[in-house]
């Protein structure tokens, strides 16, 4: 808040030049174009059913039939009552998309700028750096939007808790609540877990400062006033945040009691494996990608031109310039120990030389959560191979086996490198060192950093074999001369990206250098600097997301076209499954565009249909199928997929006259294997008493589906003796409510995943109604806790305007 057009003119001035530099960079937005994103076609695949459901009937629906078999619409951008926060996140994402996030990026980080006392004009300058990191611009172009959104809210985060700890206790807690809550409402958790980690960093460094001090009581104070402004905002997002929570369990996330493996072996319960979450584990080398962008050969699709060996080579194995054209266009250059690299993760050469340069000027607090947060972040993404710090953690730390990729917890680098880098240049242009001191400082900064690059420039052949994980395999199809090729690029990829970083250090050098000497003032090096580091960064962003990356908005919004075999399938009306075997089920959504399919696209899949996949449905285990109402599969032929028949699936619902009992989810699974589905169930003995004891006949009868909706099945039932019915539905334990008539009836797991009732004899109506208590209860929580956070927003902005010398003391 300021209290003058000449004070608040800058800043109105820098939100607008984000604005225009967020356009320009994704300028084809501007012709209505949008970002053709990999994740976000299969987003949109997996929601299509949800939003077609909406747009024919006004109404949400939180469970979708479209994708493994029936899962809640909670991590498929589901829409919940009273959620203001969303509203005002849509506000400040006004922008199109992928620029929207873009100047989210800015803004949050210019904020905490802000905070931390700098100018305006530096301030603007560290937004860029921070915005434009190879990492950030990455991930829109494949469609990470949700973690590039949690990203955003991150810096406003730490702005507000800086503002706390800082006895700024009326800013720091509106500040922070709303960004929490933005944050939060974000919905990316990994992301806001990792913010988490470096908070714990900040306050143990604000701890250890407020004990040498004495000013533990204004410590927790702050702690106070913040743990206030968090549960507000988690309040503000009580049903998302429960949504997740009783989903986490249904999900791979949770303990599903299963403690084997397909092949016998034992098995986590509860959480992800090792090897799972280490995947992604980032070489301990290969962290030198963060001064030098393609230290390990870029991407795992780099694109080489004419001039390269592998080009060369290609033509001499007889491929035509165009066959040798298109493949040196994707070229496998990464030689890292990644399954696949999209882009390295670039900070900037300008932007690691003023990071090394402010460790030597900055001293306190600051360095040290910043430095803390930065090396723990690195070490915890080598993941397996750093296995002493990473099992701790999985073992020890609450919630971290909730999550895999460890090499994204670098993102605390990219936000706390460019904070340091920034108020390195804040202590250059201030009186806080002595002139001997900053000449030391750039001294060492220049020795380190462009030592490293000249280190790698002359011994790059000793230290490095420039050899890639797939190169057996190349060797095997291509040939060792191919490899030799691929090499040899490689090499030249690292020494020309190694030359760059050390032009970029001796340039930054000397742009201090002249400052120190006085031949070029501080307005002019703050300009050289925006200008070095949008060189810098933007060039290599370009290489990996550019205005290739954009297409007409007609082939995002219809990322799957319509095969012969989708039509032949779409005549049948009645409900059934659909498996398609022409790709990878369950790493597709393209079927679940179309039809209700057993697999889809997501992270957090059901566990128990993921457990079937592992243990039955990858072999082709037709009773499985028959038992999930598969009624198509989709197969691939030499000219097109198409569509077969399966004529044994079993229905939407069937009688049972036996009941096998198990007690564990080991027995149960493998009980499915053994047991004829169609006559026997397979039901654990916690069930017992809503199945009871009584003995199944076998009768006449019949059971059909008259009203097939996502969030509602009505069946007619006939029978002249009670029956135990399975319907061909996933079982989940909170919001499937069933009726029998017009009374509630429990409803119980049958065969490890799906929906059993038992139904008296007689004629009936059952009905299945979704409707999960958690919306309703979380929506009441979310609009009392908007209502007061508003409200206290209102307050602490009347008290500005009528308190003098508010404003003065809060900024």
């Amino acid at each position: 808040m300021f209290r003058s057009v000449k004070t608040i003119l800058p800043h109105l001035l820098v939100f607008l030049g984000f604005i225009i530099i967020s356009l320009a960079y994704f300028n084809p937005v501007l012709q209505g174009k949008e970002i053709l994103q990999s994740d976000i076609a299969q987003y949109i695949g997996m929601s299509k059913q949800q939003k077609d459901f909406k747009t024919e009937t006004g109404e949400e629906t939180y469970w979708t039939d479209a994708a493994f078999g029936g899962m809640p619409t909670y991590q498929l951008g589901a829409y919940y009552p009273n959620n203001f926060i969303k509203d005002l996140d849509l506000a400040l994402r006004f922008l199109p998309r992928p620029a929207d996030y873009l100047f989210l990026y800015f803004l949050g980080f210019y904020i905490l700028l802000l905070v931390l006392k700098l100018d305006y004009k530096l301030a603007f300058v560290g937004a860029l750096a921070f915005g434009f990191s190879t990492y950030l611009i990455i991930i829109l172009g494949v469609g990470h939007n949700a973690k590039a959104h949690a990203i955003a809210y991150m810096p406003m985060v730490l702005a507000g808790i800086l503002l706390c700890f800082r006895s700024r206790y009326i800013a720091g807690f509106l500040l922070l609540a709303f960004a929490m809550a933005l944050e939060i409402g974000a919905n990316h958790f990994q992301m806001t877990y990792y913010l988490l980690i470096l908070v714990v960093i900040l306050g143990i460094a604000y701890l250890v400062d407020a004990f040498k001090k004495k000013q533990l009581p204004q410590y927790f104070k702050a702690l106070g006033v913040m743990v206030l402004a968090v549960v507000l905002a988690i309040g503000a997002n009580a049903t998302n945040l429960m949504a997740t929570q009783e989903y986490t369990e249904f999900s791979t996330r949770g303990d599903n009691g299963l403690t084997i493996g397909p092949d016998g072996s034992q098995k986590k319960a509860s959480g992800l494996d090792f090897d799972y979450i280490t995947e992604y584990s980032y070489g301990i080398a290969e962290t030198f990608n963060l001064f030098i962008p393609r230290f390990m050969g870029g991407s795992s699709s780099e694109k080489l031109n004419e001039k390269s060996e592998m080009y060369q080579q290609l033509l001499k194995m007889g491929a035509s310039p165009l066959q040798a054209k298109d493949f040196a266009e994707s070229a496998p250059t990464y030689w890292g120990s990644q399954p696949f690299v999209g882009a390295p993760a670039y900070i900037g050469a300008t932007i690691i030389f003023l990071f090394v340069f402010g460790l030597f000027l900055i001293k306190g607090r600051l360095k040290w959560w910043i430095v803390g947060g930065t090396v723990l972040a690195l070490m915890l993404s080598w993941g397996k191979n750093f296995e002493f710090l990473t099992q701790f953690f999985i073992e020890i730390v609450p919630l971290y086996n909730k999550f895999r990729a460890v090499s994204s917890i670098q993102i605390l680098v990219e936000l706390c490198v460019p904070v340091l880098a920034i108020f390195g240049l804040y202590r250059l242009f201030n009186d806080f060192e002595k002139k001997e001191e900053k000449e030391h400082a750039l001294k060492w900064a220049t020795i380190i950093t462009g030592g490293i690059a000249l280190i790698f420039l002359l011994f790059k052949s000793m230290l490095f074999n420039f050899s890639g994980g797939s190169d057996n395999v190349y060797i095997q199809q291509m040939g060792a001369e191919f490899v030799r090729a691929l090499k040899d690029d490689r090499k030249s990829i690292f020494t020309s990206d190694t030359i760059r970083s050390l032009i970029f250090v001796l340039l930054s050098a000397g742009f201090i250098w002249a400052y120190l000497k006085e031949k070029a003032s501080k307005n002019l090096i703050i300009l050289g600097f925006a200008v070095l580091i949008l060189a810098d960064l933007v060039i290599v962003d370009r290489r990996y997301v550019n205005n290739e990356n954009f297409v007409a908005s007609r082939v995002v919004n219809e990322p799957f076209q319509k095969r012969q075999a989708d039509a032949d399938i779409l005549h049948d009306n009645s409900r059934f499954r659909v498996f398609d075997v022409s790709e990878s089920p369950f790493n597709s959504a393209r079927t679940s565009y179309f039809h209700n399919s057993i697999g889809g696209y997501h992270a957090a899949k059901p566990a128990r249909m993921q457990d079937l996949f592992d243990f039955y449905i990858a072999n082709n285990n037709m009773k499985i199928l028959n038992m999930l109402n598969v009624k198509y599969f989709i197969v691939p032929t030499e000219a097109q997929p198409v569509a077969q028949e399966n004529p044994g699936a079993f229905g939407n619902a069937w009688f049972v006259n036996d009941v096998s009992w198990v007690e564990t989810a080991n027995q149960e699974i493998i009980a499915l294997g053994d047991t004829d589905l169609t006559n026997t169930a397979i039901i654990d003995t916690k069930f017992k008493d809503l199945v009871g004891t009584e003995e199944l006949t076998t009768s006449d009868g019949s059971i059909q589906l008259k009203k097939n909706e996502p969030n509602e099945l009505i069946y007619s039932f006939k029978s002249n003796d009670s029956q135990l019915v399975v319907f061909s539905e996933m079982y989940y334990a909170h919001g499937w409510k069933s009726f029998i008539d017009t009374k509630e009836v429990p409803n119980f797991r049958v065969d490890y995943i799906l929906r059993g009732l038992k139904v008296p004899a007689g004629d009936h109506t059952i009905t299945f109604k979704f409707e999960p208590e958690v919306i309703q209860t979380g929506g009441t929580i979310s609009l009392i806790s908007s209502i007061l956070l508003f409200g206290l927003l209102l307050g602490g902005l009347f008290y500005g305007f009528k308190e003098k010398d508010f404003f003065k003391k809060q900024s």
